[in-house]
């Protein structure tokens, strides 16, 4: 096992947050927004606030790089760019969102974070996790999750109903299979490292079958009710 991805990889004792954090991952087409937006739906139902939002975005300045980074003409881009633009736009989003949140006890909730980096940069753009974790360090002061909940579900899979929808795709969403197959594999290796913080979760036929796991994971770990 990697030292230096042990060192960064788990938030340490000295990084103290009052609230909760929880990311949501997975490969193109998982069903992560339709997760989120009937996990929302509880959370407001029931009176419970929780602070949503999404990576690369969640704020004007990560929002314009986001912009630059799924851009379908920039096909260009080279792994080292992409990576440090993910961390940039990350880094914004921390310190202007997330850090204050969990400063103040809040619950936040957010589509994607460093495992992305680790499974798409380090994985499928061959930078490797050490790379990303050092490219990140600074980036995410010391805010990991208290729990990701990966959504386990194969490219070869969550790309059926992808390919039938009349979306318009992203720079990523168009590499070819060979590159979100290694995605698929950084995300596993992802989740051995994670010593339990990543929890899969396999999508079921029904959607709402599947918000129903994720409800339960998250009252079985103390973070909704």
């Amino acid at each position: 096992m990697r030292t230096f991805a042990l060192l960064c990889y788990n938030r340490s004792e000295g990084d103290i947050m009052k609230g909760k954090f929880v990311t949501f991952e997975g490969c193109e087409g998982v069903g992560k927004s339709t997760q989120l937006k009937q996990l929302k739906e509880y959370l407001d139902k029931t009176g419970q606030p929780a602070i949503f939002t999404r990576e690369p975005g969640g704020n004007k300045i990560s929002e314009q790089i986001r912009s630059v980074i799924l851009n379908p003409e920039n096909t260009e881009m080279n792994a080292m760019c992409e990576a440090l633009l993910y961390a940039a736009s990350r880094a914004q989003l921390v310190d202007e969102v997330i850090k204050p949140a969990l400063d103040r006890g809040e619950l936040v909730i957010c589509d994607r974070f460093l495992d992305s980096s680790i499974a798409y940069q380090g994985g499928a753009r061959g930078l490797g996790i050490e790379n990303v974790l050092e490219i990140n360090r600074h980036a995410i002061q010391g805010c990991m999750p208290d729990l990701t909940v990966f959504l386990d579900l194969s490219p070869e899979h969550s790309f059926r109903s992808r390919q039938k929808s009349a979306e318009l795709h992203d720079r990523l969403e168009d590499e070819a299979m060979d590159f979100h197959l290694k995605v698929y594999e950084g995300y596993l290796e992802d989740a051995e490292m994670s010593e339990g913080r990543i929890v899969k979760i396999v999508p079921c036929r029904n959607k709402k079958d599947t918000t129903e796991k994720i409800i339960e994971l998250l009252r079985e770990k103390g973070i909704i009710r």
